[in-house]
């Protein structure tokens, strides 16, 4: 895990070789982020298996709600445009109205957000 540090933020960015298959992966990260002192993580969308953006296999809500029991500020940063799912897009655009959850199009603008740039 890389950490970046911003406006006195720590935040973890998980990116390859990382990938996220169970939810012991998920604890792992957060272990890890909390270990290096990270109130928030950004997760890169080739980290996340494909069934995380089909909402009907529940992954995205198993491993988003791991990272809200132990109260880490998570962004989802990828290309989202490719995803057809209303249902998705419904899901994006009401967790990106809070400040827990977060799907955003570039590390950079997560990292802006996150600390408070946005």
């Amino acid at each position: 895990m890389r950490v970046i540090e911003k406006n006195g933020f720590k935040i973890g960015v998980v990116e390859a070789p990382w990938f996220l298959k169970t939810a012991a992966d998920v604890l792992d990260v957060i272990g890890e982020a909390g270990y290096a002192g990270c109130g928030s993580v950004i997760l890169m969308e080739e980290a996340l298996p494909a069934s995380f953006f089909d909402l009907s296999s529940r992954v995205a809500g198993e491993f988003l709600q791991k990272f809200v029991n132990y109260r880490l500020q998570v962004a989802i940063v990828g290309e989202f445009g490719k995803f057809s799912s209303k249902s998705l897009k419904d899901f994006m655009y009401e967790s990106n109205k809070g400040r827990e959850v977060m799907f955003l199009s570039s590390e950079t603008e997560a990292i802006q957000k996150i600390s408070g740039d946005a």
